[in-house]
């Protein structure tokens, strides 16, 4: 174990949210914690403003007033950077600019002694670049806690292109000693958190820019259709809209523009207009004060059909829906699936009921066929999305509602988009996290821990590829390859040969 001992001092440079909440975590472990930040008086007010923190603390149980008496003993403003000469370890914390952070760490190796470990806490730029004008740039490494920091337990440890092992290896002990769960990973654009989310954010938004459905739909149906914890627009809103879409904008730079990457003209206008969320009262919702949250579209109850036809077994993914219909009372008949297609579901007006496989229901072959959505859970879930072809019968659209609402599912009907949502959404997480694997980024287990953790998902990505079968991700990313224009939607040389492909179609 190589963690820098409690007896060593940890400074915090930048005394905002995040510089106050790492400098909580430090403190709390048994740290002595100088603040320091150029605003005048800045640090003695974040000092303020973490005793009030331990007071909360010990108000709530989690530690007692003989620990805050002593946490606030170890802690101090400084008034200048010479101030922390002494410390061991100093975060930076400060605004995401380039050319500030490397003043900064420039300025400390004038101040701190040699051996002192520094970090930076940049979720956007490049650790090799904050490094490059040090005259000992091993020794510097990214330590990115997530926001709030003292509750959140992610840390994702970055090395740079001239990061010393030991000096990674001791951050990473660190994190680990603060009760943190440290990740490790190369210095790649967004590092592993940043970069794999990106579909989660993008293909909602996509979503909306072709009309599939209204924000609080998209939402309703990731949220509640597969798990995840917040839908991408409220959580965009809490983010902030500003922030978020700076740091798509950032990693899509950062990656040449590369069309997977591209961020969205839709919260592009947004941030224009000052929407930019919670903070400033409105968003993709409206937060102010009274003002009514829409609900998601849902169709109205329908009977449930006496009976349905298999054919064949439905798709890896969507398997289980079979002893869900028929614990429902729903009977199954099982019929040989014909020629070549994937398992579907016979409705008894004959439209065919299958789950989405990247094409467009109107554009599929099977005829008049109603496209369900992927679920993380079906059991779980408690909303699922149809699409119909053009034109529909309604009476076949309340067949299909009916017999998910006899599931237990809510079903809300969008418009007929290929790879509808959750399935385009899960699909591209899954190549995003199985080409950073491929890669080295990180280990596969930190990538499913940092996904799990950092962003709250219901599972990790790499998990989900065993689960659905990287052959069903990848033909469904390859059918709706071959529907858009560029390379958005090509799947990922890694995902192939994950698949068992020997060369990627394209």
């Amino acid at each position: 174990m190589t963690a820098i001992g409690t007896g060593s001092t940890v400074a915090v440079v930048g005394t905002g949210t995040m510089g106050q909440g790492i400098a909580q975590v430090a403190l709390v472990a048994g740290h002595r914690v100088r603040l320091y930040d150029t605003a005048s008086g800045r640090a003695g007010r974040a000092a303020e403003a973490i005793g009030q923190r331990l007071d909360r603390l010990v108000e709530k149980g989690r530690i007692t007033s003989e620990e805050r008496d002593a946490a606030r003993g170890r802690l101090s403003p400084a008034a200048a950077l010479a101030e922390i000469a002494d410390a061991s370890l100093v975060i930076e914390a400060i605004l995401e600019q380039l050319t500030a952070k490397q003043q900064l760490f420039v300025a400390l190796e004038e101040v701190v002694a040699v051996d002192c470990l520094l970090a930076t806490n940049t979720s956007s730029l490049s650790v090799t670049a904050v490094a490059g004008p040090l005259r000992h740039p091993g020794r510097l490494v990214g330590l990115h806690f997530f926001n709030p920091a003292p509750l959140l337990p992610l840390v994702e440890v970055i090395s740079g292109f001239a990061t010393d092992e030991t000096a990674a290896t001791t951050a990473y002990d660190t994190a680990a000693a603060w009760g943190k769960t440290p990740v490790r990973c190369t210095d790649t654009p967004g590092f592993i958190v940043n970069r794999i989310a990106r579909p989660f954010y993008a293909e909602a938004l996509r979503a909306y820019e072709e009309q599939a459905a209204d924000p609080a739909t998209l939402d309703a149906l990731l949220r509640d259709g597969s798990g995840f914890k917040m839908g991408p627009f409220e959580l965009t809103d809490l983010i902030g809209q500003d922030v978020n879409e700076a740091v798509t904008h950032s990693v899509w730079q950062s990656f040449f523009q590369d069309p997977k990457f591209t961020p969205s003209l839709a919260q592009r206008r947004l941030v224009e207009a000052g929407l930019h969320g919670r903070k400033s009262g409105r968003g993709w919702f409206d937060h102010r004060e009274g003002a009514e949250r829409p609900e998601p579209q849902t169709v109205p109850p329908c009977p449930a059909p006496e009976g349905v036809a298999l054919y064949g077994e439905l798709p890896r993914p969507a398997a289980v829906l079979t002893g869900l219909i028929e614990e429902a009372g729903i009977k199954v008949v099982r019929e040989p699936a014909p020629g070549e297609s994937a398992g579907f579901l016979r409705l008894p007006g004959g439209a065919r009921l299958a789950l989405t496989d990247g094409t467009a229901a109107t554009s599929a072959r099977q005829g008049n066929c109603i496209r369900f959505d992927l679920s993380l859970d079906y059991r779980a879930a408690t909303r699922i999305a149809l699409a119909a072809p053009q034109p529909a019968s309604e009476a076949d659209l309340a067949e299909a509602a009916g017999l998910f609402q006899a599931l237990g599912k809510q079903v809300s009907i969008i418009q007929d988009v290929p790879g509808m949502l959750v399935a385009r959404t899960v699909a591209m997480i899954v190549d995003f996290a199985v080409d950073a694997a491929a890669r080295k980024v990180a280990t596969p287990g930190d990538i499913d821990t940092a996904m799990r953790l950092g962003v709250n998902y219901p599972g990790g990505p790499l998990e989900w590829a065993e689960r659905l079968g990287a052959r069903w991700v990848w033909d469904l990313l390859d059918a709706m390859h071959r529907h858009h224009a560029g390379a958005r939607y090509a799947p990922s040389w890694a995902l192939g040969r994950r698949a068992g492909l020997q060369e990627r179609v394209v």
